[in-house]
């Protein structure tokens, strides 16, 4: 079995709401007051960040701090490259969701000649582009950077130079063009959506398991699905968005949506998933205590996150 090294990625600039940099901190406290030893047991490191470019405001208005979100994806990129590279499984815990792009392109840059596939349980679909995004913030496109999406069949903004030479730019972090195809995605619980998203995921015929099925059928049975529509991949790489559970759990995320799984499904699902020798890393993001009372989002997380681990460490080493 590989040793996990938990990478820290302490950055919200790709977010709308501010409060997602102290989810990592927030998990830590919540291992304390569950009296877990967790953070003894593995070692991490952290990710410098970006976050002081905040208080500039933002420039790019359809891509907000996408020169931020450059040096971040970039340096996660990166990271995750190393810790694959010697042999550690790399368990992350980030701010926003912007940053899994660079996890993507770090998982691509370790094994360029393989095919990644993605588990995305989030109820977004960040499949969004500068030329598409109704809000500028950028946790809301790393799946279109990891695809290489522009999508200007559903242009509605016209962003402009600097913009859009960041965006080319971004697209060919860790390896040029595309890290991964949209059909080697796999989204479960995604069910807020826009219009040029939905276009892609018809378009691309994205493979898509919804809440009800996983309440219908149990975590356990959407795990082993969601794991054979990946059989054709060699590796692959599962991105849990705490907004995945439903709305009376994550009040504290920035954008919270009904209809969602339960702490306990969570839990199952990424633990069913992680047993899979396929999964080389495994990520957590958007817990926003600042939205919270009590910590009790975080707390969630942290369950999810230990168990995930665990299964993690149980597994039986996969011959490369």
């Amino acid at each position: 079995m590989k040793e996990i090294k938990i990478i820290e990625v302490k950055s919200e600039i790709g977010a709308g709401t501010r409060g997602a940099s102290l989810g990592v901190e927030a998990m830590k406290i919540a291992s304390l007051d569950l009296k877990s030893d967790f953070f003894k047991t593995y070692d991490s490191i952290e990710v410098e960040n970006v976050n002081e470019m905040l208080y500039d405001g933002a420039e790019h208005s359809h891509a907000k701090f996408i020169d931020g979100v450059m040096i971040m994806e970039e340096r996660v990129c990166l990271e995750v490259y190393e810790q694959l590279f010697d042999e550690f499984f790399p368990l992350i815990m980030a701010g926003d969701h912007s940053t899994a792009y660079g996890t993507i392109a770090g998982i691509k840059k370790t094994y360029p000649k393989k095919r990644i596939g993605v588990i995305w349980i989030d109820a977004h679909a960040d499949l969004h582009s500068p030329y598409t995004t109704p809000s500028g913030n950028m946790h809301g496109m790393p799946l279109a950077m990891a695809c290489g999406f522009d999508n200007l069949e559903c242009k509605v903004n016209d962003p402009k130079g600097e913009t859009i030479e960041y965006w080319e730019q971004l697209k060919n972090v860790g390896v040029a063009g595309p890290k991964i195809y949209a059909e080697d995605i796999v989204f479960i619980s995604v069910r807020d959506f826009e219009k040029p998203e939905n276009y892609l995921i018809n378009k691309h015929n994205i493979s898509f398991i919804e809440t009800e099925d996983v309440k219908k059928h149990g975590p356990e049975k959407i795990a082993e699905k969601a794991l054979q529509m990946l059989d054709h991949c060699d590796h692959i790489y599962v991105s849990f968005d705490v907004d995945s559970m439903d709305s009376r759990i994550s009040t504290g995320t920035g954008t919270p949506v009904p209809n969602g799984l339960t702490v306990e499904e969570a839990k199952i699902l990424n633990v069913e998933l992680s047993k899979s020798p396929k999964v080389c890393a495994w990520e957590i993001v958007e817990v926003n205590p600042t939205l919270d009372t009590e910590n009790r989002m975080a707390e969630g997380a942290f369950e999810i996150l230990e168990a995930t681990a665990k299964a993690i460490m149980a597994r039986p080493v996969m011959a490369e």
